[in-house]
């Protein structure tokens, strides 16, 4: 867990999933900082984390995540720093390490990071990437932050476009499917709310079955797919239709964009 206290610049959806994360792995409240510019979120926020320090501007700090706009993200990191940060973790998309770098200055651990949505819920899928000046507590405390609301890997910075393209766009493609499920039941005769219970309990059980199970994806398919059975018969559409072809270039475009706004 984070040693010492954590200041988390920007009290959005996504800081303060990693608030909640982070004070459920055992973080002191009283070790938590939020900084939120928005005073109508002020009450919300003290409401949802009571204990926990809630301010308008950066104070004294040591450890900084920065959860701002990517516009934002280079200056908040650099106001962290004048006020102590010597570890700044940003998830703001397409910031580099470059630029987090430069405005933090030399000797600061600067982090990027791609979390996603499902963080909301404790069920992220995040990955980030070390700066230059990273010392070896650098990944335990991104894990330990990331971590603290899902899966967080460490990879290379070049990577993290794909990762973006992948998971980072992926919960829409995924609720893209759900939509086009729910659809195609309402098509073959069921009304839309029952289509909608259970497209929605599908999704939770293969999930659940996917992420428990020690086989691999493929597998899992091919024990749903009897030969010459309904499976088959809805794969084979799916297959003749492009399926696969259509999210190879949904994930490649996304990674194009994300490589496009980090320019």
């Amino acid at each position: 867990m984070v040693v010492g206290g954590i200041s988390i610049v920007g009290g959005g959806n996504m800081g303060g999933a990693l608030a909640r994360g982070l004070i459920e792995a055992g973080l002191s409240v009283a070790d938590l900082t939020i900084v939120e510019i928005d005073a109508t979120k002020h009450a919300a926020l003290a409401s949802s984390f009571p204990g926990a320090t809630i301010t308008s501007t950066i104070g004294p700090c040591t450890n900084a995540v920065i959860a701002v706009k990517p516009a934002d993200a280079a200056a908040a990191t650099r106001e962290a720093v004048v006020h102590g940060a010597t570890t700044v973790l940003s998830i703001a998309a397409g910031v580099t390490l470059a630029k987090l770098a430069a405005a933090a200055g030399p000797g600061v651990a600067v982090i990027r990071a791609m979390p996603n949505t499902p963080a909301l819920v404790g069920e992220g899928a995040s990955a980030f990437a070390l700066g230059p000046d990273c010392g070896p507590s650098a990944a335990g405390f991104a894990t330990d932050v990331l971590g603290s609301v899902g899966l967080a890997v460490q990879v290379e910075e070049r990577l993290l476009d794909a990762v973006t393209g992948l998971t980072g766009s992926g919960p829409a493609y995924l609720f893209y499917v759900a939509e086009a499920l729910i659809a195609a039941g309402v098509a073959e005769g069921l009304d839309p709310a029952t289509a909608e219970s259970l497209v929605r309990q599908l999704f939770l059980g293969a999930g659940t079955l996917l992420a428990r199970s020690l086989e691999s994806p493929t597998r899992l398919r091919e024990n749903v797919t009897s030969p010459n059975g309904t499976t088959a018969a809805g794969l084979a559409a799916l297959s003749d239709a492009g399926g696969r072809e259509a999210f190879l270039a949904a994930v490649r475009a996304a990674t194009a964009r994300s490589i496009e706004l980090g320019r």
